[in-house]
């Protein structure tokens, strides 16, 4: 069965109507059937069908089975479902659409960052998107916007019928195809940032920032109103939001806008779900038991030490070290190979722009050794110098340890040329990739770096797990860093034994439920594609950019070529906490402060930020709300 998308909100088709026109009719009943397995295919179908269309509710009741063991969200209410019925956290099948339909003009890497629901005035109590009898659409926040959504049709409004696989589809899409809309279209208000309403239009002399090698983005390409909205995200953007629990979480009364995923992203139903499976029926110590419990916690340990390696490329699970996050990743590194192979008079390059924790370790060791750290500078848009690095580079160099995506200013880093500049001075080099494995694919050994390293929180997993990919024979080389239980193959009084990586450097009884919900969280983003998030999160940062660029005393920290989805400001008249305590009042949560990156900023001539960030399951609604007390704060000060 199909849902009819109106592109504009005035349609005049009724359901009736749509039934009869062209081809064979369909009489009432089989519309009623069919309204009624939609309908059943909902968590909560049973009283939403009884509200909406009263003669389904025996239907919708009736067509379902057994009572599924997963609520509508109200402690001990379970409703009936479908056995088609993915449970929460599954990735749905739309996760794996079509390519996104384009209007006339649309640059496909902006595109995806539209909505894809309706902007109608219609009541909003009811959860549910419905067909009324004047073809408006109405939701509560969006809950199940998946359920109906707008689409362009080559420029052209004109309704579009869209797939959910369910019985009948095929006789309604067909008919919807052929009703054409003549409902006039409104004009947008000027200074308006509605998402429904802007886009941004690629002209003959402006190019995006991913596609042009020698000038900023962010100066071109001014933002081109159009009358169109409701483009595909290259994923079903709604269906998504709905596997993240917590952004039904309202703030203030408001609903939740979390902009800080560069702190910590939220975690999917599927990781949630997953943790609490590991708890409840594989709970035990890895790798030293005959009993049955022990042979499946170290099956789901294993099993996602192989999904990380699968997930950055690595060429062996042995390359795999599970550690807390990617700050004792790096001091795992510092407290091993720099202890065994850096020595007074040895060098350490680092950028300025990393993370305390890719500074800090680097200095402790430097100082217990006599080394040196020199510093690679960046341009006033934040972006790494190449030479100024090559100048670095020298016999003396032994590390090179830099951030794949700066958590501070969002700059993507040229890594692979940093690599190998960094082999030919005969160093080696360790890459922080704690902000750039939720944005961007990851191939260790097309790199070809030494050490990689992230957090696993950074990627949708949970806190307190975090990995060190290493090259296995670099790794053997090592000396372990902490001594215990798990590391050892014999010990006596007088000597001990150790493991080869990755057990060796994996003593005592590690995060074994967190590490298999990072793999749970790396099925997920695989799922939906790397591809397909980097694509719609950078449209998202356009978005935000040209909003943020509009508003009077904006000034922008970071404005580098290649960006991932960070959009740190400053607001004149205000202090940083001033402006992240006004968005907090409406819901909108943003980290203010120097994000552990205050050479960076001081290099910018501030201590402090306000830091959007963005996601896959944010949307450009969300940075319309930011935009406008943002645009409140600027006016006050006028």
């Amino acid at each position: 069965m199909t849902i009819l998308t109106p592109t504009n909100n005035h349609g005049g088709n009724t359901a009736n109507e749509v039934a009869t026109q062209g081809g064979s009719p369909i009489d009432e009943a089989t519309l009623n059937r069919l309204a009624g397995e939609f309908f059943a295919n909902i968590p909560g179908a049973a009283q939403m069908a009884s509200h909406f269309l009263p003669s389904l509710g025996g239907l919708a009741a009736s067509e379902t089975h057994a009572p599924s063991a997963h609520s509508n969200g109200v402690p001990g209410n379970t409703v009936p479902v479908l056995e088609t019925y993915q449970r929460p956290g599954a990735v749905p099948a739309t996760a794996q659409a079509e390519p996104a339909r384009l209007a006339q003009g649309m640059p496909a890497n902006f595109a995806p960052a539209l909505p894809q629901y309706g902007t109608a005035n219609v009541p909003s109590d009811q959860p549910y998107y419905f067909l009324s009898a004047d073809n408006q659409f109405g939701s509560a926040d969006h809950q199940l916007d998946n359920l109906a959504g707008l689409a362009i049709n080559g420029g052209d409004q004109s309704y579009v019928a869209q797939s959910f696989g369910l019985p009948g589809q095929n006789p309604l899409q067909a008919k919807a195809r052929s009703i054409p809309d003549h409902s006039a279209t409104k004009e947008p208000e000027k200074n308006s940032f509605s998402p429904s309403l802007v886009s941004f239009r690629q002209g003959p002399e402006s190019h995006f920032y991913f596609e042009q090698a020698n000038q900023l983005y962010w100066d071109q390409a001014p933002a081109v109103r159009q009358q169109h909205s409701g483009v595909q995200a290259p994923f079903d953007i709604n269906a998504v939001r709905s596997d993240f629990p917590i952004l039904a979480e309202r703030i203030n009364g408001k609903q939740l806008v979390w902009f800080d995923n560069a702190a910590t992203t939220q975690k999917p139903q599927s990781v949630i779900d997953r943790i609490c499976y590991f708890y409840e029926h594989e709970n035990s110590n890895i790798h030293r038991a005959a009993h049955e419990l022990a042979a499946r916690a170290t099956d789901a340990y294993e099993g996602a030490r192989q999904k990380v390696a699968h997930f950055l490329g690595a060429a062996s699970v042995n390359e795999i070290i599970f550690v807390r996050g990617a700050t004792e990743a790096i001091n795992l590194v510092a407290q091993t190979f720099g202890k065994k192979f850096i020595a007074a008079g040895d060098e350490i390059i680092v950028s300025h722009l990393e993370h305390h924790a890719n500074i800090v370790p680097w200095q402790q060791l430097a100082a217990e050794k006599g080394a040196i750290i020199r510093v690679i500078p960046v341009d006033d848009h934040g972006q790494i110098l190449l030479d100024e690095y090559r100048k670095l580079l020298n016999h003396r160099t032994k590390l090179v340890a830099v951030t794949q995506v700066s958590n501070a200013l969002g700059t993507i880093t040229p890594v692979k040329e940093i690599i190998e500049l960094g082999h030919r001075a005969g160093a080696k080099v360790l890459i922080d990739g704690a902000q750039a494995v939720s944005h961007l694919a990851v191939n260790v050994q097309a790199l070809n770096a030494d050490f990689y390293v992230f957090s696993g929180h950074k990627v949708f997993g949970p806190t307190g797990i975090g990995v060190v990919y290493g090259k296995k024979a670099l790794l053997d080389q090592l000396p372990p860093w902490q001594g215990g239980g798990n590391m050892i193959v014999d010990v006596t009084f007088e000597r001990t034994q150790y493991h080869d990586a990755p057990a060796r450097f994996e003593a005592g009884t590690g995060n074994i439920a967190d590490a298999v919900g990072l793999g749970a969280a790396i099925d997920y983003v695989q799922k939906l594609g790397l591809e397909k998030i980097a694509a719609y999160e950078h449209a998202l940062l356009e978005y935000a950019t040209h909003g943020l660029k509009t508003i009077p005393g904006v000034r922008l920290i970071g404005t580098a070529h290649e960006k991932a989805s960070v959009a740190s400001f400053v607001l004149d008249g205000y202090s940083t906490e001033e402006v992240g305590k006004a968005l907090n009042e409406e819901g909108i949560a943003v980290r203010s402060g120097h994000h552990c990156a205050q050479p960076i900023l001081r290099r910018f001539g501030v201590e402090a930020t306000v830091r959007p960030s963005f996601a896959f399951y944010n949307t450009c609604e969300e940075i319309d709300r930011l935009i406008a007390v943002v645009r409140r704060l600027a006016n006050a000060k006028k």
